[in-house]
């Protein structure tokens, strides 16, 4: 198994390499006292507690309809959650990519309430057709609540509210997806810049933010629904995403 070494975690190692050293130093000067007045904690930044790293596991060759993908799975250490990277071809420079996050209703089930099944058929096929590209799968059900929550979501919406609504009446933020996740997996891929397929100005921060170029958005474009109008309506106008064809 492969840990990823993230700039993240290198400068988290170097503030607990300082902070050790500096603690080593005030000791031998007798003042202990000084160097914990001196020293203040960031609650993120707890000694001990890295930046959330995944590590890779396992690959297989994987045949698809859309083609043949080498599947590799990441786990997040701590929590143990499992995230998938398929790839195909050569991906170091403007590859192909889809940061998709996991819809069983939608992937699995084919549910007309989102449209993330055709976005996933849609990435799939783009890839296949090029030759290269990276679909990252991310475990991140229902914007992050979970599948128990989701459904409790559809429920207040099927009773009149948005997407937006149901996740705050249930006490949640509108969207608990992280996607640094995908900056680890994608540095430990040796990926530099991107073509990436998406509607969602969020994923393009956060590679960037991870120091990966994106040299193009792609679009995503579905077919609306009148099971899910109102859902990419609360998308385009809630969420911020870039849907310019309803």
């Amino acid at each position: 198994m492969h840990k990823i070494p993230s700039q993240r975690h290198r400068i988290w190692a170097q503030k607990q390499l300082a902070s050790a050293k500096t603690l080593h130093s005030c000791q031998n000067r007798g003042s202990r006292q000084t160097f914990e007045n001196r020293h203040t904690v960031n609650s993120s930044e707890q000694p001990g507690t890295p930046p959330k790293q995944v590590k890779f596991v396992a690959q297989a060759r994987i045949p698809t309809q859309y083609g043949t993908f080498n599947m590799k799975v990441f786990q997040e250490e701590g929590t143990g959650i499992e995230h998938v990277a398929m790839v195909m071809g050569d991906i170091t420079e403007h590859a192909l990519i889809r940061i998709h996050s996991e819809c069983m209703t939608g992937d699995v089930f084919g549910s007309l309430r989102c449209d993330c099944g055709p976005q996933l058929d849609f990435a799939m096929r783009e890839i296949g057709q090029a030759g290269n590209g990276i679909v990252l799968y991310l475990r991140q059900e229902g914007r992050g609540i979970g599948l128990i929550n989701k459904l409790k979501a559809y429920e207040l919406q099927d009773e009149g509210l948005d997407t937006v609504e149901a996740n705050l009446k249930l006490g949640f933020p509108a969207d608990l997806r992280k996607f640094d996740i995908a900056g680890q997996m994608l540095e430990f891929l040796g990926v530099k810049s991107v073509n990436l397929m998406t509607n969602n100005p969020e994923k393009i921060a956060a590679l960037k933010a991870y120091g990966i170029e994106v040299d193009e958005r792609v679009p995503v474009r579905s077919d609306s629904q009148p099971e899910n109008e109102r859902y990419l309506a609360t998308k385009l106008h809630k969420l911020g995403h870039q849907i310019d064809w309803l």
